[in-house]
């Protein structure tokens, strides 16, 4: 949705977010030991206003560009279900957003807001914050496969999916120095998520949890 590079972990763990929605090749410092946190799971922290406030009405679904050295690749072909493919088809934007998100340097950039409520969205604006703080962002190629879709109900979803980190890395804005890392097993993480289908029509991230280095995802 979202990635830690090697570089800021140390910085993003202090966070009340630990959300992996990005990261990069290998992870030296604690979340080598390859489980991360419930994002969210600090302490039932809500969105604040703006988050509502400033999510796009479904007809102006945000255009998301990202520099060109960005690259992602989404092998989870579509299921020929409706609703599945739509959860699917907005689980690609979600990851999406939040890059943008952090390339704007806004924690609040309304991209990312119109795919991300309650607890993920609060929580992923912590991690945004850290990116923020620290001026920088990520770069690089992304893979995700292995994706599951669970739809239950008319609102309600859940989709379970791998992310390859192994060449995405931190890039520190007012230098635009790259910091390449290793290839290790917390290169692959475990990612689940819950979807809500909002009122815009909209299968917006409600939680979301990871695993780094999960078994699963192992190439």
């Amino acid at each position: 949705m979202r990635r830690r590079p090697a570089l800021l972990t140390a910085l993003i763990l202090t966070t009340a977010a630990t959300l992996t929605l990005s990261a990069c090749g290998g992870d030296d410092g604690p979340a080598k030991e390859g489980n991360d946190k419930v994002a969210g799971a600090g302490a039932g922290k809500k969105p604040s206003p703006s988050h509502s406030q400033s999510a796009p009405s479904a007809s102006d679904s945000p255009k998301i560009e990202l520099p060109a050295d960005f690259s992602y690749t989404f092998d989870w072909p579509k299921t020929g279900d409706e609703d599945k493919d739509a959860v699917l088809a907005d689980s690609e934007q979600s990851i999406k957003a939040v890059d943008l998100a952090i390339v704007n340097q806004d924690p609040l950039d309304e991209s990312y807001l119109y795919y991300y409520e309650g607890e993920a969205a609060a929580s992923t604006e912590e991690f945004i914050k850290a990116y923020v703080k620290a001026k920088a962002r990520v770069t690089g190629a992304y893979r995700y496969y292995n994706a599951t879709v669970d739809v239950t109900g008319k609102d309600r979803a859940s989709l379970t999916y791998c992310e390859d980190q192994s060449k995405a890395y931190d890039m520190y804005l007012k230098t635009e120095k790259v910091i390449k890392t290793p290839e290790t097993r917390n290169s692959y993480v475990l990612y689940a998520t819950q979807l809500r289908k909002n009122g815009e029509g909209v299968w917006a991230v409600s939680k979301i949890q990871s695993q780094r280095g999960s078994d699963k995802c192992q190439p």
